[in-house]
């Protein structure tokens, strides 16, 4: 079974200037915007299809979406996955101090004003 490191990797070998496939070495943030999109769509239906197996694939298919952006990001010394993935961390973990820290909350109405209040703390808005 493959690994998120081999998938890591896979995508550095589709790019790479020399050996890399040519699709995917032209290929832009702006110009995968579509491709984006389209793979949003395809995890949706999956979804409102209730096809779990399918869902795994577009699931996948949309993941190779981030892969590729932070590849790109990664060439362009922009971000790399790893600061895609450190990022997400410490979002959860500060959005959710009711699981992460000493917070309690006893509903789902609750948790969701957590989060919206330490969103807008986190990009300097007033609650």
């Amino acid at each position: 079974m493959y690994t998120f490191e081999d998938l890591i990797r896979i995508v550095e070998k589709l790019r790479d200037k020399d050996k890399g496939c040519p699709w995917d070495k032209e290929q832009t943030h702006e110009s995968m915007k579509k491709c984006l999109t389209d793979e949003c769509q395809e995890v949706l239906l999956a979804i409102d299809n209730k096809d779990t197996e399918n869902l795994c694939e577009e699931l996948g298919d949309l993941l190779f979406q981030v892969m590729i952006h932070s590849q790109i990001g990664k060439e362009e010394k922009e971000f790399t996955i790893e600061d895609v993935v450190d990022g997400i961390c410490r979002k959860m973990v500060y959005r959710h101090p009711h699981v992460f820290g000493d917070v309690k909350v006893s509903s789902t109405a609750e948790s969701n004003e957590l989060w919206k209040i330490l969103k807008n703390n986190e990009k300097g808005k007033k609650p």
